[in-house]
């Protein structure tokens, strides 16, 4: 029997990207998937398909900056299945630009929504788990997480973040697994946010060699499937091409 039949995923920024994809394939396998992103019209849409295809899928209006909305999701998912079993932290934003240049409202939005918003996710699900006796929190982290390079300076803080919190986070708990997911270059909205031209030039060159935003769901689905006393603490997933 797969691990992942029937469980809750609450999966936030769900409209798009590794989001969107790893709500259908989840859905695929079974679970009960519960979408969070702040387009409402996307996230119908998708709900809709995994229905139609005979899944099962909620979906709610979700600004992971705002911790009452994170909470909001949470209690739906709660009341409507009674359970939550695994939150992927996915939400995030990536405007590149060199520090010298002073974006820093970009700044205080890679910030609020890379690491407030996995934070906020955390502290919303975690109180159910622990009710539970168990669960499962995935955070989307970057293969930026590892490495630092020129203009991503910030949203590679973010990831570093990202990844350090979920460390802790393991060592805390004993019975609630934590995993960090991180991406290679994956096609996706997410270049879509750099407003430096500069960046935005390069990186469009970098994804060139950009692996499908499904290859990162099957590796949530991988890490949600193993047996409950095993915790894939970490996977990094990127192209073959790839020379970072």
């Amino acid at each position: 029997m797969s691990g992942i039949k029937d469980k809750v995923v609450i999966i936030t920024g769900a409209s798009s990207g590794i989001g969107e994809a790893t709500a259908r394939v989840l859905a695929a396998h079974g679970a009960r998937v519960v979408l969070g992103a702040r387009r409402t019209d996307r996230l119908e849409i998708l709900a809709a398909a995994i229905r139609a295809e005979g899944g099962s899928a909620i979906y709610q209006a979700l600004d992971v900056t705002r911790r009452s909305q994170l909470e909001d999701i949470v209690a739906l998912a709660k009341s409507r299945f009674g359970q939550v079993d695994v939150i992927v932290n996915n939400a995030g934003v990536m405007p590149l630009s060199m520090l010298d240049q002073l974006k820093v409202d970009e700044w205080d939005r890679m910030v609020d929504v890379n690491i407030k918003g996995a934070l906020y996710g955390i502290a919303a699900c975690l109180p159910v788990m622990q009710a539970q006796g168990n669960g499962q929190i995935i955070n989307v982290a970057s293969i930026g997480g590892h490495r630092v390079s020129p203009s991503a300076a910030v949203y590679c803080a973010t990831k570093f973040a990202v990844r350090a919190i979920s460390d802790g986070l393991r060592q805390e708990l004993t019975n609630i697994r934590v995993t960090v997911i991180s991406p290679g270059v994956t096609e996706s909205e997410l270049a879509d946010s750099i407003s430096d031209p500069a960046a935005k030039l390069n990186m469009e060159n970098w994804r060139k060699i950009a692996i499908s935003a499904e290859s990162v769901a099957r590796t949530i689905l991988f890490a949600i499937e193993q047996p409950k006393d095993v915790d894939i603490s970490e996977i990094i997933v990127r192209p073959t091409a790839s020379p970072h």
